[in-house]
């Protein structure tokens, strides 16, 4: 019996094709329409107010397919101040100040610099996680994209060799992937509430460091996402007690009746890296998942 020649996989030519095939179209009043213009090749069609739930299910899926393709499986979220400075750049800040109340502002955050380095170490215990034995990759550092607790977390991952994900956002002052964001997995978003379903796809942890208005926008969402049933409990590990307390009064809102005393209960007070990625790895042990925390081993 004679074999008989597969069909081809493809029918119609691909849009790739037909883009390419696009660009040498002779020049006439009609092809230089706009109207002329592929419909995926048209920006400024896909900028129209009607085309949002397009551009929304473009910043979900894009993302998302580089992600699959990059076998992150899972990740370890990292939240905090954009303003925070490095140890080594907290003198500067302080010297730099001009008046008294900008110098009280820097020594504020000055004290606060030690954060940028346990949050560069829990990077580094989370990067030490492997694969699965679908080649997976797990507790993968991904942070906001920016400097200062984010630039740590990324530049922890960095430490170990490790690839790390920045999910950036276009803003009035243009804010700049730090540079140790892995370049394949640095992402730009226009919707903030895209960005931040990425933050939680993925999550199997979150340390929150301290932060302003974006902190505690993604925090408190967290929570209530988490408390409402819409995402499954997950350790959210608190940096900066006395930081927190002094700004948010936790234990007033239980007296006042707003959250239960058991909300409180999904959050775990920690100033260690090593005591936060310990309470992590215990976490998936008396809540099994389908992947193993794997221990990270010693240096």
């Amino acid at each position: 019996m004679t074999s008989q020649p597969l069909p081809p996989k493809r029918i119609f030519p691909s849009s790739k094709v037909d883009a390419r095939a696009a660009e040498h179209v002779p020049s006439v009043p009609q092809t230089d329409s706009s109207a002329y213009k592929l419909a995926f090749q048209d920006t400024e069609f896909l900028l129209r107010e009607d085309l949002r739930p397009v551009r929304f299910q473009l910043e979900l899926l894009k993302p998302e397919l580089l992600l699959n393709e990059a076998d992150i499986g899972s990740t370890f979220v990292f939240y905090g101040s954009a303003r925070i400075p490095s140890p080594e750049m907290a003198d500067a800040l302080v010297a730099a100040a001009t008046n008294e109340q900008q110098e009280l502002i820097a020594e504020r955050l000055k004290a606060k610099a030690h954060y940028y380095e346990v949050a560069r170490e829990l990077a580094r215990l989370a990067s030490r996680c492997g694969c699965d034995e679908d080649g997976k990759r797990h507790f993968v550092v991904c942070s906001g994209g920016g400097p200062s607790i984010m630039e740590a977390a990324n530049r922890g991952a960095t430490d170990e060799g490790k690839e790390s994900i920045g999910l950036n956002i276009v803003l009035p002052h243009e804010q700049m992937p730090n540079r140790y964001v892995t370049p394949e997995l640095s992402f730009q978003f226009h919707y903030f509430a895209l960005r931040k379903m990425h933050f939680l796809l993925r999550a199997r942890a979150v340390a929150v460091f301290p932060g302003g208005f974006g902190t505690f926008d993604e925090m408190f969402e967290l929570l209530t996402l988490i408390q409402t049933g819409k995402v499954r409990p997950l350790p959210i590990l608190l940096f900066g007690k006395e930081f927190w307390n002094r700004v948010v009064d936790f234990d007033a809102l239980v007296e006042e009746g707003v959250i239960a005393p058991h909300d409180l209960e999904l959050i775990h007070w920690t100033e260690s890296a090593q005591e936060a990625w310990d309470f992590v790895v215990n976490y998936y042990e008396d809540h099994p998942q389908p992947v193993p925390v794997q221990h990270a081993p010693p240096e």
